[in-house]
């Protein structure tokens, strides 16, 4: 089953999230997990990818937007819609959630990270997630940050 880790991060910053997805993509990188980012729009997936690319000068994580290269994915893969992502197979393990809703696939992965902060409409979408896992029996844990 399914995993669910929240992590509530302590601000609201515009790109606190996204900075924090890029520090969990680079951990889960590391570890050797294959990784699919799933942005809440066609933007937000762009400066998700921009800011992998800048994320940290000594770091590399490879990484393309869903559908930019449909021979061969790389091990972090973001999207922006809900469909099944475009190689399901090979990115399996971890889900980075920055959508404002649960995407449909998201049972396909072993573990999810929703990202929340402290930003009033993002709290209270964050709980309705947090119920929607919860009354469907999925295992949960929360990190406050």
């Amino acid at each position: 089953m399914t995993r669910v880790d929240f992590y509530i991060l302590p601000d609201s910053t515009a790109n606190g999230r996204e900075l924090f997805a890029c520090r969990l993509a680079e951990k889960a990188y590391k570890l050797g997990h294959t990784l699919y980012l799933h942005t809440g729009s066609v933007e937000q997936a762009k400066q998700l990818d921009e800011l992998l690319w800048r994320y940290k000068d000594d770091s590399f994580l490879p990484h393309a937007i869903e559908g930019e290269h449909p021979q061969e994915a790389p091990p972090i893969l973001i999207g922006h819609n809900d469909k099944t992502p475009a190689d399901p197979h090979s990115h399996c393990d971890v889900l980075i959630n920055l959508a404002p809703s649960v995407p449909g696939f998201f049972s396909r992965f072993e573990r999810v990270a929703e990202l929340i902060n402290q930003a009033g409409d993002l709290k209270t979408v964050g709980r309705e997630r947090f119920k929607f896992y919860r009354d469907r029996g999925y295992p949960l844990e929360s990190h406050n940050l």
